[in-house]
């Protein structure tokens, strides 16, 4: 079991709006301020989506390559692009976001129902991220949002090699409607799946909604990683808002405490990922 947690601040997403989500972090400036209050409580990693200038998702090159300037001068956290984006978004615009040369990127491994739309993900397009991200240096983050995904990735694997740098890491994205669910025993039946995978793979855990709680505790038990913020979750608790992504990293990083798995530091986390 890892000693240290890995803790991940996805503070924005491309599902909310702000003005139903006031606290939500879509500027540049609230980007930058969220992200050094995470870092100074445990977060190492910042998993990111943009917003324009009225606050809809984008995939904008200019705005993304600024993004990762002001992280990586403001910061010390390991940048992590989205190549999700929103789910309307064409595939030759997110595999654009590699340009903006981040220190990690996501690469969803399936297409899923995502709750009345369809995030899709076909073969050739993983295999195009998967491979760019090789030649130029990028660590993907494997993102699962169903159980088959994770099937899939032993032969991308296979077929394709190992990403830059030899490590894998992947991400369990659960309880989103029309993927798989928030559930200990479903963590549990993934996390054995793993022993498909390369020696030494990490996994991080992201619960949605009313998932959270139950899928970071599951995490910690079964020597995983945490993903939390703002775009999974805008409910602290039941008939409470988020009042911001702060809370919700300072949470995660009392669940590792008590866990015996502190944070581990972004020097920590570059080791961890072979960054």
């Amino acid at each position: 079991m890892t000693t240290g947690t890995l803790i991940t601040v996805a503070p924005t997403g491309a599902e909310s709006a702000k003005a139903e989500v006031p606290a939500l972090p879509v500027t540049l400036d609230e980007l930058l301020l969220t992200a050094k209050e995470c870092e100074a409580l445990g977060a190492s990693v910042i998993h990111v989506h943009i917003r324009d200038d009225e606050a809809r998702p984008t995939l904008d090159q200019g705005r993304l390559r600024e993004t990762v300037a002001a992280l990586r001068e403001g910061t010390d956290l390991i940048v992590q692009l989205s190549t999700g984006g929103a789910v309307t978004d064409p595939e030759a615009d997110r595999l654009a976001v590699l340009d903006a040369a981040p220190d990690m990127a996501s690469c969803t491994m399936g297409t899923v129902n995502f709750g009345d739309d369809v995030f899709l993900n076909r073969w050739e397009f993983i295999v195009d991220l998967h491979t760019r991200m090789q030649e130029r240096g990028i660590l993907p983050e494997y993102e699962i949002f169903d159980l088959g995904q994770l099937a899939a990735l032993p032969r991308l694997l296979d077929r394709y090699g190992l990403p830059h740098g030899g490590h894998v890491h992947v991400d369990f994205v659960m309880g989103v409607p029309g993927g798989m669910p928030g559930t200990t025993a479903t963590l549990v039946a993934a996390q054995q799946m793993l022993r498909d995978l390369p020696a030494g793979t990490t996994f991080s855990a992201t619960g949605i909604g009313r998932s959270t709680i139950p899928v970071m505790l599951a995490s910690l038990s079964t020597g995983g990683h945490l993903r939390v913020g703002m775009e999974d979750t805008v409910t602290y608790a039941k008939g409470r808002p988020v009042e911001s992504n702060m809370q919700l990293v300072a949470r995660a990083v009392g669940f590792a405490q008590l866990a015996q798995r502190p944070p581990l530091t972004t020097t920590e986390a570059r080791r961890l990922l072979g960054r």
